[in-house]
């Protein structure tokens, strides 16, 4: 019996498709009153006045609690920069001024309409360019006072984070250049658009709350709680649920604090759950980019040297952006090999909603710009797109800019042949309203660490419990349930996995970053090796034979050469219970950090890109050339994955990727106005892609094993949306006959670049 590698239905699949499977949005208690937050209507300004007094004596409302309800000290993901009320400014459009606890949710509702606020409008900071300037109003007045979590970094006035690296031989590099290409890149915002919008339901007893939610992050939730209200994080239990979509929105603090505070004040079970409006504008969407970069370039087509300025969008909160200000000098010296290259990236505050994690993480409008100025230097010396990646193509030994050594980066070079083998560079369509583009990335496994207590149940199946979240990718109901087989020799159908518990579940860093196959199935790994052994000696005294001869066998032991001596794990794990003996074990892993030059940059928050794994797309579109509208027409991925667990996961992953990434490319935007708010305000607005617009994708599945991976398994869920922009930004520009710098792809972008290019 073999489960690895199988084709096997997910473990969650029946209760999904059925509608039984509970999502947090489906949580219900005994005695549960709702609860609503009033937000700002405006991005900056002075509070004047918060009279709630309407709103407390309406029928059902049971209480109104405002900052002077609440903890009034900062806190925040990397640099302690947030409140969970305003309390004499406003910095963005949503953040919370106050929250309702009432019999239904409808009169919450109506009690949070019925406050009164009087708010002394201000200008807000809206573009970066100007934030960054030094005579800026300042998002943060008091920033000087805002303690980092762990080690501080360089950081001032607007500037939330900053990362650069400046070595030597950078200018010489120019100076020798035969042409300088220069170009300058914008992206928007991407919303995450999950089914099931952040809800929780919270309650207060005997000290200690517990929290139950839909969340990709648990721990994390446990822990920013818990520093949010003062307390110690044993006082905080979190309960998980179904998740109807993250995609890395549900990995922070969001309506958890304002539940508890409720449910503290009332003695009752609260709910709160966004309305998909307010959801969508106080999401912490993908941050907006400005990515400027200039490159020295041989007339023989090498990279000498290249000068990168990155600005990130953090909004009115640093959240992730200290973390993601290091991306773009990771993913610089990759996958083409450059010279000396000077980076600084700077995530800015503004008076916007906070940024945070989106599938892919910055690596979207990074590899977007790169290789759109990829294709640009391959234009300016009269090179084909393709040859001139492959003639500066990196492979074995090469290092990335922070000195983090590739050990297999060929795999570029089969990623490269997989697609040409699959649609051939030189028979691609010649229609003058036709363009094909390609683009390629180096990804990472999100390392932190993960946990897993297995034990076998006296009916002979296995237990999984842990921390780790199933978010919808399969990582659990697919990866974790069939190592878990695997190691056991038994069907993924005997597999259970429980939902995660903060007081019951060891430890897991969250669904985020392709991690929880890669990482919890390691820590699998090495919890079934113990319990392997308990089994054993079980077993052994049962057949009266030594453990060293015997071996699990289809849910089972027997003894070597003898399969028909043989018990099943039921029976063992009775006599083990009936002895007082249990059959359970724990393991962990987190994966070692790649060696790498610590003085290689400064603010370096993100280090490394350990267990990488290498990627390389082809898109095919057409333009109308009348209303401007991009169809994908064909859509090629070569994605390295290490050992396949399911393939079925591993292409569903591939196609959900590429169709967050067309979206991204074409359709989806927050575009902000001078007010500081978001001109999309619905999910008709915002435009996601239809299934009509997302064409077949056409995988191939590269292995190689990863000796520090569950049987090899590296990371699969995050990195295919990573290309995509890139990809079909290229293909758009080579149809219309000239440069596309902007993301998303609108109809007028087209029609312009048309007419500038006489087509």
């Amino acid at each position: 019996m073999t489960a690895l590698g199988a084709a096997a239905p997910r473990r969650d699949a029946d209760p999904k498709v059925r509608g039984t499977a509970v999502y947090g949005v489906d949580v219900s208690l005994p005695g549960m009153i709702h609860g609503a937050v009033l937000r700002s209507p405006v991005a900056r300004g002075r509070i004047r006045r918060i009279d709630t007094s309407a709103a407390e004596a309406m029928p059902g409302v049971w209480t109104v609690i405002t900052a002077a309800d609440a903890p009034s000290h900062r806190t925040g993901l990397k640099i302690r920069d947030e409140r969970l009320f305003a309390a004499d400014r406003v910095a963005f459009e949503g953040e919370p001024l106050a929250a309702v606890a009432a019999e239904s949710r409808e009169v919450a509702r109506r009690a949070v309409a019925a406050i009164e606020v009087d708010i002394e409008e201000e200008p807000p900071v809206v573009d970066m360019d100007h934030a960054i300037r030094d005579d800026a109003p300042l998002v943060h007045p008091d920033w000087r006072s805002y303690e980092p979590v762990g080690d501080d970094f360089p950081r001032g006035g607007n500037v939330c984070a900053e990362m650069s690296s400046d070595p030597g031989g950078v200018e010489d590099a120019f100076a020798a250049a035969d042409h300088v290409v220069e170009d300058e890149y914008r992206s928007q915002r991407q919303y995450q658009a999950y089914l099931e919008p952040k809800g929780v339901v919270a309650t207060y007893d005997g000290g200690r709350y517990t929290v139950h939610i839909a969340h990709q992050y648990p721990f994390r939730v446990r822990d920013r709680l818990a520093e949010a209200l003062g307390i110690s994080s044993s006082d905080v239990r979190v309960v998980g649920h179904n998740i109807g979509g993250g995609f890395g929105a549900k990995l922070d603090l969001s309506l958890e604090p304002y539940a508890a505070l409720l449910a503290r004040a009332t003695g009752r079970p609260v709910k709160i759950v966004n309305e998909r409006s307010e959801d969508l504008i106080t999401c912490q969407s993908r941050e907006d980019a400005i990515f400027r970069v200039r490159s020295a370039v041989s007339s023989d087509g090498r990279i000498l040297g290249r000068e990168i300025d990155l600005l990130i969008n953090a909004g009115a909160a640093g959240t992730d952006g200290p973390y993601l200000a290091s991306i773009a000098f990771i993913l610089a010296g990759a996958p083409y090999r450059v010279g000396p290259t000077r980076v600084r990236c700077r995530s800015v505050y503004t008076n916007t909603a906070p940024t945070g994690a989106y599938r892919g993480v910055s690596g979207t409008h990074i590899i977007f710009a790169l290789e759109r100025h990829t294709d640009h230097i391959a234009q300016t010396v009269g090179a084909d797109r393709r040859a001139f990646r492959l003639a500066n193509l990196i492979t074995d030994g090469d290092a990335l800019l922070n000195g983090q050594v590739l050990s297999d980066a060929g795999i570029f070079a089969r990623a490269f042949d997989a697609v040409e083998e699959k649609a051939p560079w030189a028979e691609r369509a010649r229609d003058p309203y036709t363009g094909v583009g390609i683009a390629a990335t180096v990804w990472l496994t999100n390392p932190q660490p993960g946990s897993v207590i297995l034990k076998l149940n006296e009916d002979g199946r296995l237990g999984v419990v842990t921390g780790a979240t199933e978010n919808g990718s399969g990582a659990v109901a697919m990866g974790v349930t069939q190592i878990a087989a695997e190691e056991l020799r038994i069907s993924p159908d005997d597999v259970v996995v429980s939902m995660p518990d903060t007081d019951t579940s060891p430890y897991d860093a969250g669904s985020q970053g392709s991690r929880t196959t890669h990482v919890v199935g390691r820590a699998v790994g090495k919890a079934a090796t113990e319990l392997r052994q308990k089994i054993y000696q079980v077993a052994a005294s049962m057949l009266e034979v030594a453990v060293e001869d015997l071996e699990l066998v289809d849910g089972g032991v027997a003894v070597k050469g003898s399969p028909g001596t043989k018990l099943t794990l039921a029976e063992i794990a009775a006599q083990a219970t009936a002895r007082g003996e249990s059959l359970a074990a724990t393991g962990a892993h987190a994966t070692p950090q790649p060696d790498f030059d610590p003085t290689c940059a400064s603010g370096l928050l993100f280090p490394t890109f350990p267990t990488p794994t290498y990627h390389v797309h082809l898109a095919e579109v057409r333009v109308d050339p009348v209303t401007g509208n991009v169809e994908v027409l064909r859509y090629v991925v070569a994605q390295e994955v290490g050992t396949v667990v399911n393939p079925l996961g591993v292409e569903g992953q591939i196609q959900g990727g590429v169709a967050q990434g067309i979206g991204y490319a074409l359709w989806e935007n927050l575009t902000i106005g001078d007010d500081g708010r978001y001109q999309q305000r619905n999910l008709e607005s915002y435009r996601l892609p239809l299934a009509t617009d997302v064409p077949r994708v056409e995988s191939i599945i590269l292995e190689h094993p990863d000796e520090g991976g569950p049987f090899g398994a590296k990371g699969v869920a995050e990195p295919p949306i990573v290309p995509v922009a890139a990809a079909i930004a290229n293909a758009v520009s080579d149809a219309v006959g000239a440069p596309i710098d902007a993301i998303p792809i609108t109809p007028q972008a087209v029609l312009e670049a048309l007419s500038r290019s006489g087509r």
